[in-house]
């Protein structure tokens, strides 16, 4: 009889500590997992063109580069904060066929080089493999392409003489950005790697001038890219 409160006792405190080690496990991968780094990567864009509002308009392909801050806060989840730059010239050209009497007010195609400005803050998925750490995201943010020139070309026929070129009064476009993409990090050295992704853009087609109006389309630019990272 008094030797049953003394196994519960014993089992009460066996179970105690298994508890505790179990807790002290689980944390210790978190605070271990924890961790924040800075990255510096360079990329392609590839976006596809689009059709609307009679405009058919594309985006030149180009390079640039992206700032990454990113940190994981637990052994699987984080988030990060971006900014790219690239370069996003876009043409567009009008499906409409002019009547004759409006040779001198209708352009069939304008042409505006533009820098494209980009902010997105993205929640990170990822897990730690040997030297290798692969990702997920998704995030949102905000796309600024900047007209740097432009010119529009206005329709003419051999009787009219050659179509009539003129500079294009061009606007900034601000508009709002779906981000997506994978990867993984590669360890190299303790506190430096290297980051291969893939990220996604969806967003409108920009409207930069008044002379054709954009398609108003969606578009996704495709990004692939790599970089290294340094952990803090």
């Amino acid at each position: 009889m008094l030797s049953n409160p003394l196994r519960q006792s014993r089992f009460s405190a066996f179970c105690l500590a298994i508890a505790l080690l179990a807790a002290l496990l689980a944390s210790t991968p978190a605070r271990a997992a924890s961790q924040t780094d800075a990255s510096l990567s360079i990329f392609g864009t590839f976006t596809n063109s689009t059709l609307g509002n009679s405009v058919y308009q594309r985006q030149a392909n180009a390079a640039g580069a992206m700032l990454e801050l990113r940190h994981i806060v637990h052994p699987w989840m984080g988030f990060e904060a971006t900014y790219s730059f690239n370069r996003a010239n876009q043409n567009y050209t009008s499906t409409y066929v002019c009547p004759s009497q409006l040779i001198s007010t209708c352009a069939p195609t304008a042409t505006a080089s533009a820098n494209a400005h980009e902010f997105t803050g993205d929640w990170v998925v990822s897990f730690k493999a040997l030297n290798l750490r692969p990702f997920a995201l998704a995030g949102v943010g905000l796309l600024v392409d900047v007209p740097t020139g432009g010119n529009s070309i206005f329709n003419s026929s051999s009787s009219f003489g050659p179509p009539t070129i003129l500079p294009l009064m061009t606007s900034n476009s601000f508009k709002p950005v779906f981000v997506y993409g994978a990867g993984f990090d590669w360890g190299l050295l303790p506190h430096i790697g290297l980051r291969f992704q893939y990220r996604g853009n969806v967003s409108k087609a920009a409207q930069l001038t008044n002379a054709l109006q954009s398609s108003q389309a969606f578009m996704n630019t495709s990004e692939p890219m790599i970089g290294a990272y340094f952990r803090f």
